[in-house]
């Protein structure tokens, strides 16, 4: 399927190359040409160096830039490094005790470029609503800022800032390493809480006692399990030993047996190695002219239907009226329904208390408690502008509830194991047969097909197997986790708000629906396209720290005060010869003695990229920038209070966006029965006693 064969993208600026060009062109839209007479318009200048520009009224016009078109800083220079420090992002990455260091690549840019694919369709199916197009601005330092949701709400909460952990995971109280040795590489691997980890956590324990090495794993109780609340010495002596285990360990081995015995843990894959994914090579992922990938997601098209409805939307949002059915129970499908709920789709959230979502469980702040869905502020973060269902899916009166929502639905967005869905008879091809013009998508690690299918992953997966955490970190050290905060977890899901987004006006179109399939290795591979590029050439790409192959020069340096830091970037030997001029040879001794805003604001001034590496203080309580945008909304919770929510990094010309509160378990139960299902109160408090809504 082609969503956008048809349609013509102009390029301005340097966007020709850019994740944004490449993912229009994958959905079939031809790139180049005048502005004039184009569906689309991108840029990488922003609004205020397009004066004179004449942009179609009627095209979807998206801007990229390090701060956003408007605002204090939106003259500022920046780049990849300047961003990533403005947005949090750089303050987290790397080594206790080191200087921060960049995430592989172009990280926060591509991932602001799936935001702004976000954007545009949504703007795209706006315009197939009233007939003109809007302009969509995404600022990089906004989408870095969105992604460090854990940094965010210890800050909120609890007044406490996390620090580079290097090779390990920061999840509010607790840091559970996840970057092992092993005999010839490294591996990726974290003990994860209760249901989830349960079965990989006993066969890593099981693997260390066969192998005959001292193993403080054995008989735990992983079910009752919780990595946010491990005492910190009972940590220090399991990792030790697993230290010790995977230290015999090869990489063939965890790729064969480890995958066999089914632990958690991967191979942190270099370049060379992605190349060569038997399961990459049978998805035909690199099955293109120049054997890189250009593909985002898959779209497999839906049967013939009737022309759908234009439902008439009470909320404001450039995709009100939609209708989303929400299966999601982890990140990928959490942020998915967020963003399209915050677009101003009317979102129903299927939950279980028996399997409830991964967001509602965990400890991080000391506003919460274990065992209270409710009071989890992550939750709240990431579950904006949805109706809660509690359904219990395994009882057969669960469906007097479900089939009517299936029918209501435009969509449906699920990321469970590929097989669940079909399971639970709720597969595309069984809700096709009840709703012919249905899009659904789904959301996993490897994707629906594949001989990795199957298998289980977490976020970390993507950025091991995909050489992302292979090329973060110190040419003579050992990688780091590239970023410290989610990744692939938040990128898909823009990706996949994306494709429904086009997939909606494509159906509005042609009367067809889709099955969507993101693949969140596939996704982060997409981002390595350029160490792919290379691998190909014969090249072995490997840790350059601060390093950018495409900057003449930048790197980050020290400031005044504790643990404080600029992020300095200069791309054209001018710009150099400008930043010597003032700081001298020794740029860091000119830094050191001054403080780091300061610093930013000098050399801005002179037209040099710079930037502090901020932390959540600096983020949420003096950014000016970040405050202009509403990168936090506040929003009423009735057990935490009121509090800045991330909201959806992206602001629109005409539409504006209304989120509201994450909802408590099943706090819409009798609403949607009744109002969307059509079911009597009487009946619905006898499916309440038959425990239907548990």
């Amino acid at each position: 399927m082609k969503l956008l064969a048809g349609h013509r993208v102009a390029v301005l600026g340097a966007m020709a190359e850019r994740p944004l060009a490449r993912y229009l062109a994958s959905l079939g839209a031809e790139l180049g040409g005048a502005v004039e007479g184009a569906s689309f318009v991108i840029d990488d200048l922003g609004l205020g160096a397009l004066e004179g520009v004449a942009i179609p009224a009627s095209a979807v016009h998206v801007s990229v830039t390090p701060f956003g078109s408007d605002g204090v800083r939106a003259g500022w220079q920046g780049g990849e490094l300047v961003a990533s420090a403005m947005g949090g992002a750089l303050r987290v990455t790397g080594e206790p005790g080191l200087p921060p260091v960049k995430e592989a690549l172009d990280a926060c840019t591509f991932h602001a470029d799936m935001v702004a694919a976000a954007g545009a369709m949504a703007a795209h199916y706006a315009r197939g609503t009233i007939g003109q197009g809007q302009h969509v601005d995404v600022s990089i330092q906004q989408v870095a800022f969105s992604r460090n949701f854990n940094g965010i709400l210890v800050w909120q909460f609890d007044q406490r800032k996390l620090a580079r952990v290097g090779g390990a995971l920061a999840y509010g109280r607790a840091t559970v390493r996840a970057i092992w040795q092993l005999a010839d590489g490294y591996c990726f691997h974290s003990l994860m809480t209760g249901r989830l980890g349960a079965p990989a956590n006993q066969a890593l324990s099981d693997w260390i006692d066969e192998a005959g090495m001292p193993n403080p794993l054995r008989g735990v109780d992983w079910l009752a399990y919780n990595r946010s609340t491990l005492p910190a010495e009972t940590r220090a002596e399991w990792e030790a030993a697993i230290d010790a285990f995977f230290r015999t360990r090869t990489k063939a081995e965890m790729a064969s047996e480890g995958l066999r015995r089914g632990i958690n843990a991967c191979v942190v894959n270099e370049p060379a190695d992605v190349l060569n994914d038997p399961h990459l090579a049978a998805r035909g992922f690199f099955a293109t002219a120049d054997g890189l990938p250009d593909r985002f997601a898959s779209f497999r098209e839906g049967p013939a239907a009737p022309p759908p409805a234009i439902h008439t939307g009470t909320r404001p949002g450039p995709l009100s009226g939609v209708r989303v059915l929400d299966f999601a129970w982890a990140l990928v499908g959490s942020i998915t329904t967020k963003t399209l709920g915050d677009l101003g789709a009317d979102v129903v959230k299927i939950e279980s208390r028996t399997r409830p979502d991964l967001a509602r469980l965990d400890v991080q702040v000391s506003a919460s408690r274990a065992g209270n869905w409710d009071d989890k502020p992550w939750f709240a973060h990431l579950n904006s502008s949805k109706r809660s269902l509690s359904l219990d899916l395994k009882k057969p009166e669960a469906r007097e509830v479900l089939n009517p929502l299936i029918d209501w639905a435009d969509v449906v967005v699920e990321n469970f194991s590929p097989g669940t869905m079909k399971k639970l008879g709720l597969d595309y091809d069984t809700l096709v047969q009840r709703n012919p013009g249905v899009i659904m998508v789904s959301g996993s690690v490897f994707g629906q097909t594949g001989p990795m299918a199957q298998e289980w992953g977490v976020d970390g997966t993507g950025g091991a197997l995909s050489g992302r955490t292979f090329l973060t970190g110190w040419p003579d050290r050992a990688p780091v986790i590239p970023g410290a905060v989610p990744y692939g977890d938040v990128i898909v899901p823009f990706v996949m708000a994306a494709g429904v987004s086009a997939a909606l006006q494509f159906r509005r179109e042609h009367g067809r629906g889709c099955h969507i399939d993101a693949s969140m290795y596939e996704i982060c591979v997409q981002q390595m396209r350029a160490s792919l590029a290379a691998a190909r050439r014969g090249e072995r790409p490997q840790r350059s720290g601060n390093a950018d192959a495409g900057v003449l020069f930048q790197d980050v340096f020290p400031a005044a005060g504790d643990d404080r830091w600029v992020a300095i970037s200069a791309f054209t030997p001018e710009q150099h010869a400008k930043l010597l001029a003032i700081t001298g040879p020794d740029i860091a001794s000119w830094t050191a003695t001054r403080e780091d805003h300061a610093i930013a604001a000098q050399l801005q001034a002179a037209g040099i990229a710079c930037g502090v590496v901020q932390d959540a203080e600096d983020m949420i309580e003096h950014d000016p920038q970040l405050a202009l945008r509403g990168a936090l909304v506040t929003l009423p919770h009735p057990l935490l209070g009121p509090f800045g929510h991330i909201a959806t990094p992206m602001l629109f010309s005409r539409d504006r966006l209304e989120p509201y509160r994450a909802p408590a378990m099943g706090e819409h139960c009798a609403e949607v029965a009744r109002t969307l299902c059509g079911l009597s109160d009487d009946r619905i408090a006898q499916l309440e006693a038959a425990g239907v809504f548990q």
